[in-house]
C-alpha cells in the first residue's frame, strides 16, 4: 500500500452488516463495520495500523515493541498481541494511575507478556513525561541487547495510517457491491490515525463515501492544529494527490460528555440498547461514546431520516471490564440478576 509492504495477519476483509432493528428505530439504514471482528489479542482497529507497523520494525531488525498510552490502552493490547504473536519483546509505557486492579486491558497485557510501567501523572506537559519514560524504559531494555522499535500512542504516525487508508478502499468496494455507496461512515476520533486513514484513502481515490468523525474527548486547539498537520504530512510522505484544508475534516464536537473515558449514563444506555437491539457490543470508551454521538445527532436532526450510516465498530471491549465502567453498570443491572437460596 502506497509504496509499503505489510505482514498479513488478520482476516480481511471484515463483514459489513446491515441492523435491521437500530435501522428500524431510527429511521435510516444503518450499517456496522466489524472491525471488532478482527483476529488477534481480542480484535480491534489497531490491528490494521500494525500490520504496516511491524512489517517496518522487522526491516529495522527489531527484537521489541515499546508504545504509549493510558493504563488500559486499547492500542497498547494489541501491541503486546502482535508483539507476542511474532516472538518479540513489549512494554506498554502510561502516564497514568494504577487503577486499583489487574483487569480489562491490563489484565491482557499481562497475560500476553508485555511489560506495563505506570508513571504518576507529575503535572507537567504529558508529552513531556511519556518522552522520559519512554526513553528511560527503552535504554534499560537496550542495555540488555534488544533493539526497540517505538511507536506513537494509537499508532497514529504516517506508516499506521496505512491499515485504514487500505480499510477506505475495502469499504468503498463493499459499499458498492451492497449499493450504499451515497452513505457516510461514522467513526470514532482518539489520536486521529484511523480517521486520518480513512480519510486519506477515501479522498485520494475519489469515493463517493462521506466521512464523519465523532470525538470521543474534547477536541481542542491542539487537537485542531495536529489534523492538519497530519494530513500534510502523509501527503508529503506518500506523495499523495489530495489537497484539504481544515473545513474538510468533519468532526462532530459536541459529543465528548467533557471527557475522555468518563463514564456517561447516555453512553451505557447506548451501549445496552445496542447489546439488547442487535446483540453487538461496544465499548464506554469509544464506540459507545461515538454511537451515542450519532443517537444524538439523529435525535437532533443533524443526521436526516433515510439516509445510510455506516458505523465502523474499533473494537475495544475489554474496556467495559474497567473498574470504573462495570461498577457503573453493575448498579444499572443488578436488578435482572436473581440470586436463589
Amino acid at each position: 500500500m502506497l509504496g509499503h509492504d505489510k505482514v498479513s495477519f488478520l482476516h480481511l476483509p471484515t463483514p459489513l452488516e446491515y441492523l435491521p432493528g437500530i435501522s428500524q428505530d431510527l429511521g435510516v439504514e444503518f450499517y456496522i463495520k466489524r472491525d471488532d471482528l478482527t483476529n488477534l489479542g481480542v480484535g480491534g482497529n489497531k490491528l490494521r495500523k500494525l500490520e504496516y507497523l511491524l512489517k517496518d520494525a522487522q526491516d529495522q531488525g527489531a527484537t521489541m515493541l515499546l508504545t504509549l498510552g493510558g493504563a488500559q490502552t486499547n492500542h497498547g493490547r494489541l501491541t503486546a498481541a502482535v508483539a507476542a504473536k511474532y516472538g518479540m519483546k513489549c512494554a506498554i509505557v502510561c502516564v497514568d494511575d494504577y487503577p486499583g486492579e489487574l483487569s480489562a486491558n491490563l489484565l491482557l497485557d499481562r497475560l500476553m507478556g508485555a511489560e506495563v510501567v505506570l508513571k504518576k501523572d507529575d503535572g507537567r506537559p504529558e508529552s513531556v513525561q511519556f518522552a522520559e519514560t519512554a526513553a528511560a524504559v527503552k535504554a534499560r531494555y537496550e542495555a540488555q541487547g534488544e533493539k526497540v522499535y517505538e511507536i506513537p500512542i494509537g499508532g497514529s504516525n504516517d506508516i499506521g495510517i496505512l491499515g485504514y487508508f487500505e480499510c477506505a478502499q475495502e469499504l468503498t468496494a463493499q459499499a458498492k457491491e451492497m449499493g450504499i455507496s451515497d452513505a457516510a461512515v461514522y467513526a470514532a476520533v482518539g489520536s486521529i490515525g484511523t480517521y486520518m486513514g480513512l480519510f486519506c484513502g477515501l479522498r485520494e481515490s475519489r469515493s463517493p463515501l462521506g466521512l464523519v468523525g465523532v470525538a470521543i474527548s474534547p477536541f481542542l486547539d491542539a487537537k485542531e492544529k495536529r489534523i492538519v498537520e497530519y494530513f500534510n504530512s502523509v501527503k508529503q510522505t506518500f506523495g499523495l494527490t489530495c489537497d484539504a484544508v481544515r473545513e474538510d475534516f468533519r468532526i462532530e464536537k459536541d459529543y465528548t460528555r467533557g471527557a475522555y473515558n468518563n463514564p456517561c449514563k447516555e453512553v451505557r444506555d447506548a451501549v445496552r440498547y445496542m447489546a439488547r437491539r442487535e446483540a453487538v457490543i461496544l465499548d464506554p470508551c469509544y464506540t459507545g461514546k461515538a454511537f451515542a454521538g450519532i443517537l444524538d445527532m439523529v435525535r437532533e436532526g443533524k443526521i436526516q431520516k433515510g439516509s445510510k450510516i455506516i458505523f465502523l465498530h474499533t473494537g475495544g471491549l475489554p474496556g467495559i471490564y474497567t473498574r470504573h465502567h462495570r461498577v457503573e453498570f453493575e448498579k444499572e443491572l443488578i436488578d435482572g440478576v436473581t440470586i436463589l437460596d
